[in-house]
């Protein structure tokens, strides 16, 4: 199993010169297995350059997304397979607590977008009832679910293949300040064991408690999660916008330094691509 980054920033897109290093697309990971079958995880900005790649690759494609922020959807209107004829797409919609649940198409419809989601040739199919099952499996994959501590809901993922285990988990607060849909425990248990755990950590202790509620956590609070669940490989995802390289880079080096005998961390990064059959 191996997977690319091709978006990393969360609530908004974040292009210039502060945002170099890490990037500026919001969220979109692609993980594909030995055998070539593949998935999408969240359809963010980053999704525009992986539909490029993809364009030329006549296999389905499934988009598995964890909730409809628009910071998870906005980049599905430019994904140029859409615009394919017969190409089959399934989309999983996160398990959110509205009736929307295909937004990530209905943003096309109105005066939001000049091609309209019912004019699309591609074979375009939503399953929401998956994001509502424990266990799924699609292509190759193995698939667990587990509801995300974000206003509106959500669905967390554990992808299972060739032996590994990614866990994928944003935008989620550890620590909620009233209704806890997910403990803490809970996601212990969900990701005990992970080879590579991408998980959301918008925050600093120093935007608390302005922020408190608003569905993601800190730095500090996924780290710890990562050691207590003996996660292998940890990649923190949702930067802030407003979070700059420089900002990123001091934090990242900070926890390195701070946790460097009890796990591996990285801030995640745009272009980086990771082979979990060599860790």
């Amino acid at each position: 199993m191996k997977f690319e980054f091709y978006g990393v920033r969360g609530s908004m897109p974040t292009p210039g010169e502060d945002t170099l290093i890490f990037g500026g697309n919001t969220s979109c990971v692609h993980v594909e297995l030995e055998n070539g079958d593949d998935l999408i995880l969240d359809a963010g900005t980053g999704l525009v350059k992986l539909g490029h790649k993809r364009q030329e690759v006549t296999q389905d494609i499934t988009l598995l997304i964890t909730h409809n922020h628009w910071d998870h959807i906005q980049g599905f209107p430019y994904f140029t397979p859409i615009f394919q004829h017969e190409r089959n797409i399934t989309v999983v919609p996160g398990a959110v607590e509205y009736t929307d649940k295909d937004m990530v198409l209905r943003q096309m419809s109105g005066s939001n977008h000049p091609v309209k989601f019912d004019q699309l040739p591609a074979n375009i199919k939503l399953m929401p009832e998956l994001a509502l099952k424990e266990e799924f499996s699609v292509k190759s994959f193995s698939v667990t679910t587990k509801k995300l501590n974000h206003p509106d809901g959500g669905t967390a993922y554990c992808l299972y293949g060739d032996g590994k285990k990614l866990a994928y988990v944003t935008d989620n607060e550890l620590k909620p300040p009233q209704k806890t849909v997910t403990s803490w425990q809970q996601w212990v248990d969900f990701i005990s064991g992970a080879d590579v755990l991408i998980h959301d950590a918008q925050y600093i202790c120093d935007d608390l408690p302005l922020k408190h509620g608003w569905g993601h956590s800190t730095f500090l609070q996924v780290t710890q999660l990562a050691v207590e669940a003996k996660v292998k490989k940890l990649f923190i995802i949702s930067h802030d916008p407003n979070r700059k390289d420089s900002e990123l880079l001091s934090l990242e080096a900070s926890l390195k330094k701070q946790f460097s005998s009890d796990l591996d961390i990285a801030c995640a990064r745009e272009g980086v691509t990771i082979d979990l059959g060599s860790i």
